[in-house]
């Protein structure tokens, strides 16, 4: 079956975000939104018919979560990323960000330290600062076009201070890196040192794009599997981020047991039945539908990468590793007298994440979404350039 990512879906209407909050953040509703992390493209025809099918029947009462749910979910990460993962080490989460600050509210108490490695996804450090807890910044290196962990900082930090937990972007949002194993490996081996909590974010992690592997924190050595916590979800890869269907994969059996408990005794961590039903379907029923996505968003990638320099040189964009998230360099930009960077896309008509919210080092650069049919891009493209010839001219 062929599916079709170039048909332009009207999402107003429908209380979404990425409409919904253009005016507040962007003082205008009428820009291309090309912000929050979701895609603009049909949620799969096999997810909808699944939980339509469910939604037929005239009772909505408390539902179990089946084993097929528990199984299409191991079947699927031993089939994206070779991972045997065992029953026992599954829980249900609402959430990947909402788990997080579980995990925090569980494993840290006021005033603890949280290492975050920025620029990073912005809910890291709210989620910490929020709930009274203290972010330390482990920030990454940036050699031009992609990023490395500073580990001489990390210890450093360490030595001083105790940080009970430290939350990994893996893949990274918003550089589209994905870590290697030797990298993974050394981050254990010097947060098992100093016992520290590894939470390892990895809602992007099904997307690997140009032939690269997505490498399961918890898979690179036995220190790992000690310290490590694994939040997954199909959210972000089949566009159903709005039924809240995450995950949690924790092989250690006593760091298992008291964070599920706690989970347990608060009712945390029960699913919803649409959310069982959907994230079965998506699972067992969603291989071609996903290689056909990866395809559409790499051409996507490519299109930007290779149209963007030659016709903005002041903006770098490097290819990710992962996901649809582009990473935009625009720090040349200044010396063209362009010095307020997300006011220019916001003139272009373009709603686009300023990279300064992904803490220090995100300065100069900005986050763009695209996926999304062709034709928005394309247009999005031509509004951007002729934004940037008025401006230079």
């Amino acid at each position: 079956m062929r599916y079709d990512f170039d048909t332009i879906i009207d999402r107003k209407g429908t209380d979404t975000v990425k409409l919904g909050c253009l005016k507040n953040l962007y003082g205008r509703e009428d820009l291309i939104p090309l912000w929050i992390a979701d895609m603009d493209f049909e949620t799969p025809d096999f997810i909808r018919e699944a939980f339509e099918n469910r939604l037929k029947h005239p009772v909505y009462g408390y539902s179990l979560s089946p084993e097929s749910y528990w199984q299409s979910i191991i079947d699927w990460q031993q089939y994206m990323h070779g991972w045997e993962i065992s029953r026992e080490w599954l829980t249900f989460i609402p959430g990947i960000v909402k788990g997080i600050g579980m995990a925090m509210l569980h494993f840290t108490g006021k005033g603890d330290s949280v290492i975050i490695q920025p620029p990073v996804y912005h809910p890291f450090r709210l989620v910490t600062e929020r709930n009274g807890r203290v972010v330390v910044n482990n920030p990454l290196v940036w050699d031009g076009s992609r990023y490395h962990m500073d580990f001489d900082h990390l210890e450093s930090i360490l030595k001083r201070r105790r940080c009970p937990l430290f939350i990994l972007s893996n893949p990274h949002n918003p550089g589209g890196c994905m870590w290697n194993r030797d990298t993974l490996a050394t981050l254990a081996q010097i947060c098992q040192k100093y016992n520290v909590t590894v939470i390892s974010d990895e809602i992007h992690a099904d997307m690997p794009l140009y032939g690269k592997i997505h490498v399961p924190f918890t898979t690179v050595s036995q220190e790992a599997r000690q310290v490590g916590i694994v939040f997954g979800a199909p959210s972000k890869t089949f566009n159903m981020a709005g039924l809240v269907s995450s995950f949690a994969v924790i092989p250690n059996p006593l760091l298992r047991k008291s964070f599920y408990d706690f989970l347990e005794a608060n009712e945390l961590n029960n699913a919803t039945f649409i959310a069982t039903i959907a994230t079965r379907a998506a699972y067992t029923q969603g291989k071609e539908w996903h290689r056909q996505m990866l395809h559409y968003l790499q051409d996507n990638i490519d299109y930007m990468v290779e149209q963007m320099p030659r016709l903005i040189p002041g903006i770098k964009i490097a290819r990710p590793d992962a996901s649809f998230l582009l990473w935009l360099d625009c720090t040349e930009l200044k010396n063209e007298g362009i010095a307020d960077i997300p006011g220019f896309f916001i003139g272009a008509g373009l709603a686009l994440n300023d990279g300064a919210m992904f803490g220090p080092g995100g300065e100069g650069f900005m986050r763009m979404n695209v996926a999304c049919p062709r034709a928005i891009l394309q247009k999005a493209l031509d509004q951007l350039y002729a934004h940037y010839r008025n401006i230079i001219s």
